[in-house]
């Protein structure tokens, strides 16, 4: 299962960076990990999208709560989950 998570931010952008060095940290190690596959903020700076690689809901679940966003109380998410049944092939490295 695939998932798309969107946070939407709750306070204005200089509380939240003031969380931003410890969710960067986290986001990082959870790309190393696959766990999310691409992340970024959304154009108009008021949330952001999160795509994670396959995972459980479970995990998915795991990981929003795990952010220090969510654990500050900076940002409300949501939960879009797919199958993922038509997937692009593997770029090599040639």
């Amino acid at each position: 299962m695939f998932h798309v998570l969107t946070t939407t931010y709750l306070q204005p952008l200089d509380v939240i960076e003031q969380t931003r060095p410890a969710h960067l940290e986290w986001l990082g190690g959870e790309v190393a990990n696959g766990r999310i596959l691409v992340a970024g903020r959304v154009e108009s700076q008021t949330g952001a999208v999160l795509f994670t690689g396959d995972i459980s809901t479970e995990e998915a679940d795991r990981l929003m709560a795990a952010d220090p966003y969510h654990q500050a109380g900076v940002v409300r998410y949501e939960r879009v989950s797919f199958t993922g049944t038509f997937r692009a092939p593997a770029l090599s490295d040639s």
